[in-house]
């Protein structure tokens, strides 16, 4: 359908490439490559092989073990079995290990079996470009092998630009599965049909810290595209796409077997599923509640675009409650801020679901905009307490409310948003203007990115420019040059052409 190219149309489109620090997303593998490289591919050998690319080896594991700190494991194009274990792989601060493609070959597909690749207790480690499909339990997995105790058993892993697919289909099964790892980045992934019957997430977290999810694309989840649950804390969820991502887009807390608490239940102090998720700048499009708050403490979702919920905006609840000897906090100390809600109003049971045994008095709603494009004068949502510089009822004013969620200059949710902001940057890459607008994407101006007027055009312009309107123009390179965008100075003067004196 029209709106769904659109989608992935904008989906297509890197916002590492804007040149500006508003897209910046840190990981510890920052400025290192390696130093070393061992080749494997599906036609290697074990025996035979030593490990160069002409005579490389033929399993995953095997040449994973002949790996040290620095080295790159090298999957040379072809399709490897599911069900590597790597045990206790780790690499360094100044030389982590690597486990991908090659550079400029086809990425390498992993398939089948129970889980595609499992890390136990992993150390700067990176996975990167591969494709994990038709597995029956998950797509990737990392664990700190048990240790549930033990804060260093499992940190510093990296899972960049990795496409998870076709995982379970039958109940809990999740594309990237963490389960007490910390200092955790995945970026700019897809993920996509994971799990069924209502459960099963894209990433799922169990016990993790200090996390951060990033320009990730979630497609057609059974239970969620993010979960971050069992004592996980400072977790970002940040410049995601989510569309149709199951029962809760993303679930802040959850349902957590006692035992499985990382760090373990404490009996004299009080316990929390989840403390301290940030879903930031994120597009939700679909769901049957795109944000739920679950037994989780002072979490937040800033500055997200919210479009058609199935159900609710967004849920409050408790599902893992106290029982001695272990106390849990309320779900409490929630906030929602800045945020633009599209949405039909009779697609909806209620605004917010609130459950039993949470503090919904605690939560705070400042900044948002909400819409209900079938019945405007129905916009103003219930709420549990009452919000601050709210706007009901009012078009947001897409370029396009089929596909393309980015806000023409005359929508009346720029310049809106409350501060301080939570991200310096826009799900496009682009820098917040100040006032900054409401929602994902902040508003075009005639230059773009915010430089002086008349235009002063930088190269930001320009990929602001293709950021802003290629899913909205039948030549997203402007000019007609192959697509996908082989970018020109004719290209940039093609957009000044046609933007220079404001956006369409």
């Amino acid at each position: 359908m029209r709106g769904e190219l659109a989608v992935l149309a904008i989906v297509a489109i890197p916002a590492g490439a804007v040149g500006q620090s508003c897209d910046l997303v840190p990981s510890f593998d920052m400025g290192l490559s390696p130093t070393r490289t061992v080749y494997v591919s599906p036609s290697g050998s074990n025996a035979s092989g030593n490990g160069t690319a002409g005579s490389p080896y033929g399993t995953i594991a095997f040449a994973a073990a002949q790996a040290t700190p620095g080295t790159a494991v090298v999957l040379l194009p072809g399709t490897y079995p599911g069900g590597t274990f790597l045990t206790n792989l780790a690499g360094t601060a100044a030389a982590p290990i690597w486990i991908g493609g090659a550079p400029g070959q086809a990425r390498p597909v992993i398939e089948g079996g129970g889980e595609g690749l499992h890390l136990v207790r992993p150390r700067y480690i990176v996975v990167h470009d591969l494709e994990v499909r038709n597995v029956t339990a998950n797509g990737i997995n990392a664990d700190d092998g048990g240790d549930y105790a033990n804060a260093e058993a499992a940190r510093f892993l990296t899972i960049r630009r990795v496409h998870v697919r076709d995982v379970g289909g039958t109940g809990n099964q999740d594309g990237i599965k963490l389960s007490g790892v910390r200092d955790v980045v995945v970026v700019d992934c897809e993920i996509e049909r994971c799990g069924g019957a209502n459960a099963g997430s894209g990433v799922d977290m169990v016990g993790c810290h200090r996390g951060l999810i990033a320009r990730t694309t979630f497609r057609d989840m059974s239970g969620n595209a993010v979960q971050c649950k069992g004592g996980s804390d400072d977790i970002e969820v940040r410049w995601c796409r989510m569309i149709e991502a199951g029962q809760r887009a993303v679930n802040m807390g959850g349902s957590t077997g006692l035992e499985f608490f990382r760090p373990p239940l404490s009996s004299t102090e009080a316990n929390f599923e989840a403390r301290d998720v940030r879903v930031v700048s994120n597009l939700i499009i679909g769901s049957q509640a795109p944000l739920a708050f679950v037994g989780c403490v002072d979490c937040l979702a800033a500055n997200n675009t919210i479009i058609t919920p199935h159900n609710w905006i967004l849920r409050i609840l408790q599902e893992t409650v106290t029982q001695p000897p272990y106390t849990f906090i309320p779900c409490s100390g929630g906030r929602f801020v800045n945020n633009l809600v599209y949405f039909r109003r009779s697609d909806l049971s209620s605004y917010v679901n609130t459950g039993a045994n949470t503090a919904p008095g605690t939560f705070a709603f400042d900044g948002n905009f909400w819409f209900a494009f079938d019945n405007p004068g129905a916009s103003a949502p219930a709420l549990p307490v009452p919000q601050t510089n709210g706007v009901s009822g009012l078009d947001p004013l897409f370029f396009d409310p089929q596909g393309n969620f980015a806000l023409r200059p005359s929508s009346p949710a720029r310049g809106r948003a409350s501060s301080p902001l939570a991200a310096t940057g826009d799900l496009a890459g682009v820098c917040y203007a100040l006032p900054a607008s409401v929602g994902a994407f902040e508003v075009c101006r005639a230059n773009c990115d915010g430089s002086s007027t008349p235009p002063v055009l930088t190269a930001n312009d320009f990929q602001c420019f293709l950021n802003t309107f290629a899913a909205s123009s039948p030549d997203a390179n402007c000019d007609g040059s192959t697509s996908p965008p082989i970018l020109t100075a004719n290209d940039f003067q093609c957009f000044l052409n046609k933007f220079a004196t404001g956006c369409p």
